[in-house]
């Protein structure tokens, strides 16, 4: 019985770490928004998010420095596709076809990463994370009236797909070798991710083409008139570097299925916050989207796993008897923890 209990604890903390990370992610917008009302291009604000976090976190780069000789794929992989990759391709999608139809589009990665766990790992999936995906990506494409401003743009759609591929990358990256004692630290891979990201961005956004200067005026939030630096550092702290960590100790605790499904949740955020913050209303239809995708995530996050197979599941996993590292979580969401009980 304590263990069961101290299991429980473990995952709605895990949920809540989902949640908050969800909510830090969905305050970007909202806090970029000013600052391109302003006169930044879009591309500049992305960089200056990345590159202001990236020097929050610079500290950790010498302490977690041993990373890149152990896993430098997995640094590479994280800055490429889980900061630089979603970014430039969501930008670019958003360029050419409506923002909801890209954002719609992006948020089929859990549905992807279901995928990938089904016919790449070829594991079976629960029965709840599928439900949740379905109910999730309902929900969301009500949130961001999807039906709204239909266009077809095959070059913007495939922007928009690889932004939620690149997603993808950033669930599994996240939960790479989260098993065992080997496990990379999540502040080294989050403060690497964040300097590759930065270094990738630097090259298409071109900050030195940047008005500085409008850094230090004003803008408008929540009906007030506010420093500029205001919502620019919170889209660096809150936004980014809370985001970023909360969300990859999460993936390991819950799994990149479950995260992901709970992720969807920061769209239906950032229209909240659109509305609080910035006055734009929400509909019925929204609201009830919104409705959907936390029943969604909700039922998503009940998706237990059944007992260990005999093998290995993943590349440097944890044996049947094994516990997991993550403390107070023995039977965490790796990857291979998708597996139903009813599933023979």
């Amino acid at each position: 019985m304590p263990s069961v209990t101290r299991s429980a604890r473990g995952r709605t903390s895990a949920l809540q770490l989902a949640l908050l990370s969800a909510f830090a992610f969905g305050g970007a917008g909202p806090a970029a928004k000013p600052l391109i009302i302003a006169g930044l291009e879009p591309l500049q604000v992305t960089w200056l998010r990345v590159a202001g976090a990236a020097a929050v976190l610079s500290p950790l780069l010498w302490r977690h420095r041993v990373l890149l000789r152990r896993r430098p794929a997995l640094v590479a992989g994280f800055g490429l596709l889980a900061v630089a990759g979603v970014q430039a391709c969501y930008f670019g999608a958003i360029s050419r076809i409506p923002v909801g139809v890209a954002l719609l589009i992006e948020y089929l990665a859990p549905a992807l990463v279901l995928g990938w766990v089904r016919y790449v790992q070829r594991r079976p999936v629960s029965r709840s994370a599928a439900v949740g995906v379905v109910l999730a990506v309902g929900g969301l494409s009500c949130v961001v009236e999807v039906w709204a401003g239909l266009s077809v743009d095959p070059l913007g759609l495939l922007l928009a797909l690889g932004a939620a591929c690149c997603q993808v990358g950033y669930f599994v990256l996240s939960d790479h070798g989260a098993d065992g004692e080997s496990a990379p630290d999540p502040l080294g891979v989050v403060a690497y991710g964040l300097a590759v990201g930065a270094l990738l961005l630097t090259v298409v956004a071109r900050p030195w083409e940047m008005d500085w200067a409008l850094l230090a005026g004003d803008g408008q939030l929540a009906g007030a008139r506010v420093p500029l630096v205001v919502p620019a550092g919170w889209m660096v702290l809150v936004a980014t570097v809370v985001a970023y960590l909360t969300g990859v100790v999460a993936v390991r605790r819950l799994s990149p299925a479950v995260a992901g499904v709970v992720a969807c949740l920061e769209a239906v955020l950032a229209t909240v916050l659109a509305w609080v913050l910035l006055d734009e209303h929400l509909s019925a239809v929204q609201l009830l989207g919104g409705a959907v995708v936390l029943l969604g995530a909700l039922i998503a996050q009940r998706a237990t796993p059944r007992e260990a197979p005999a093998q290995p599941v993943a590349q440097g996993g944890r044996t049947p008897d094994e516990p997991r590292s993550d403390g107070d979580l023995p039977t965490s969401g790796n990857l291979a923890d998708l597996n139903d009980r009813s599933t023979p």
